[in-house]
């Protein structure tokens, strides 16, 4: 193992984020996995066919929010990136790995992936190389990956029951339900 700083990469479209999010995120850093870690809300997933509900802007605030809910001792190994937002059009994971290098360049960058993120990696743009850069950290899902005990709640589910008027309030940070309710996102189709 490198003694060199540890700094995760936990992208997503967090559409919205919710307390599944920040329990991976609290085990990554309280299993000191990662010493840090860059929460990075995904801009224009080009592999995606639906593009995301809520605007990148409107998903970079609740994550925004989300962190300063974490525990007081958590919150400062958390940074939230914007760079995939503002960097505009598809977004690709290799260039927001190469801009933290560059920001970085003495730390292993380690990419934080869900086992089914990860079974679609030789897909994304430039893998080879981004594999090249990065060591990879599948979490599990559907037993396949490192078990974080995951909470059994999905972006889906979330906007789904909002849709449908069924109280979410349980399953996410309050700060991201105030916000939501106060733009009434999800709210139609």
């Amino acid at each position: 193992m490198s003694n060199s700083l540890l700094i995760g990469l936990y992208g997503g479209t967090f559409d919205p984020i919710h307390k599944g999010h920040c329990h991976l995120i609290q085990q990554l850093l309280n299993r000191q996995i990662v010493d840090e870690l860059v929460v990075t809300p995904v801009g224009n997933p080009w592999m995606r066919e639906q593009t995301p509900f809520a605007s990148g802007e409107d998903r970079l605030a609740m994550v925004k929010l989300a962190v300063v809910d974490l525990p007081k001792d958590i919150q400062p190994r958390v940074k939230v990136s914007d760079s995939e937002v503002r960097r505009g059009g598809s977004t690709y994971s290799i260039d927001t790995v190469l801009e933290l290098r560059a920001e970085k360049p003495d730390a292993e960058i380690v990419l934080i992936l869900g086992s089914d993120a990860y079974s679609s990696i030789g897909k994304w743009h430039r893998s080879a190389e981004l594999l090249e850069l990065v060591r990879v950290f599948i979490v599990a899902r559907e037993g396949v990956g490192f078990d974080i005990d995951a909470l059994a709640i999905s972006s889906t589910m979330i906007r789904e029951k909002i849709l449908t008027k069924i109280d979410v309030s349980a399953e996410l940070p309050e700060s991201v339900w105030s916000y939501i309710k106060e733009r009434n996102l999800y709210a139609s189709k």
